[in-house]
């Protein structure tokens, strides 16, 4: 209870009225200092800005500054974060399984995993059964049915890739606009469909005559065309398959290019920030953000150098059939194959992955 002394040494008139004694429970002394009523409407008056009373109960309820109020929010952002990491931490690879078979392009890369690696086994059955002169008839039966599996997969594996020119063709019709410009054109004034395709781009139109031209090769081999027309699809569908590779080797190379720049700007900002004595406290959201940053760049990197290495094997296992090299033909398109669908395998089941991610964490 606080308290108010007269600087003059002088004390009011004594009161005796019975309200006050009611009032105080006891005779009020004048001599004594002045009393605040505690049970008035008007609170005592303090200098701190952040603390409030309330006029009824006198409780205290301090409000956090700017600063705190930011730490909040970056912590129920972290908290978000490792939440969500925790709800799809729990996805199964049976599931994202699953998600890539339901595509043709999953089932492309799972059938090309069992043909390749029956592939590898012949071979290597062979090297080592190489010296034995005569062999069971039931190995003789077991080895000529995985023989003949796997050119069924490669058969099965072409038909399921029929048609997949429409890819590329949506996206060359889905160029509207006029080079250099941006304006668009109406349906009643639209190119014609050479002039699309001139304006198209390199990558895209390779895509699509590779894919047009293996559509002919699977359509002889289905018997609807000659074998002739079917091995000059088929070779023509080659060359196309080899420089659209080519291209994408220099697509890559640009990219990482790109993003080294990328990593090395944000590891700078980084490395200026920790030489300026910041702690992990004092870390500011920016820092924060230059952290996430560089997570997310080297990952990309990571993937780019599996689809670099994919292409290189894909550029090995083309050659050989393009310039019909005869030397050791067997054994490398065997190893090179496997190597390209373990490694495009992989880059689908991370895409499949962080689709169901991003999934799970919208529904939650």
């Amino acid at each position: 209870m606080s308290s108010l002394s007269f600087p003059s040494g002088h004390a009011p008139a004594e009161s005796s009225s019975s309200h006050d004694s009611q009032f105080y429970g006891a005779p009020f002394d004048a001599s004594a200092s002045f009393q605040m009523n505690p049970l008035s409407s008007h609170p005592p008056r303090t200098p701190r800005t952040s603390v409030h009373y309330d006029a009824n109960d006198f409780e205290v309820k301090i409000q956090p500054t700017e600063e705190k109020v930011e730490e909040v929010e970056d912590v129920s952002e972290v908290e978000d974060d490792e939440s969500t990491q925790q709800d799809t931490g729990s996805i199964r690879k049976e599931e994202v399984w699953r998600d890539m078979i339901l595509t043709s392009n999953g089932r492309d890369k799972a059938f090309k995993l069992i043909q390749y690696s029956l592939r590898v086994y012949l071979l290597f059955h062979k090297a080592v059964s190489f010296r034995r002169l005569a062999r069971p008839a039931l190995e003789l039966e077991f080895l000529k049915r995985l023989s003949s599996t796997a050119s069924g997969l490669s058969f099965s594996r072409k038909t399921l890739l029929l048609f997949n020119w429409l890819s590329p063709l949506t996206t060359i019709f889905a160029k509207q606009s006029v080079p250099f410009s941006s304006e668009h054109r109406s349906p009643k004034t639209a190119r014609p469909f050479l002039h699309t395709l001139l304006y198209a781009p390199p990558p895209v139109l390779l895509e699509l005559m590779n894919a047009v031209a293996d559509d002919v090769a699977t359509f002889a081999k289905l018997g609807l065309l000659g074998k002739k027309t079917g091995d000059r699809a088929g070779r023509f569908a080659d060359w196309c398959w080899m420089l659209s590779t080519i291209v994408g080797l220099v697509e890559n190379g640009l990219e990482r290019q790109i993003n080294n720049g990328l990593h090395t700007e944000v590891e700078n900002r980084l490395y200026s920030e920790s030489m300026a004595g910041t702690t992990e406290k004092s870390k500011s959201r920016s820092s924060k953000f230059d952290e996430k940053e560089l997570v997310k760049l080297q990952k990309k990197d990571y993937w780019l150098q599996v689809t670099r290495l994919k292409l290189i094997m894909d550029l090995i296992f083309v050659s050989y059939g393009i310039f019909r090299i005869k030397r050791a033909e067997e054994a490398v398109k065997a190893f090179t194959g496997l190597a390209s669908a373990v490694l495009s395998s992989a880059k689908l089941y991370d895409r499949h992955k962080n689709s169901l991610q991003k999934s799970i964490s919208l529904a939650v």
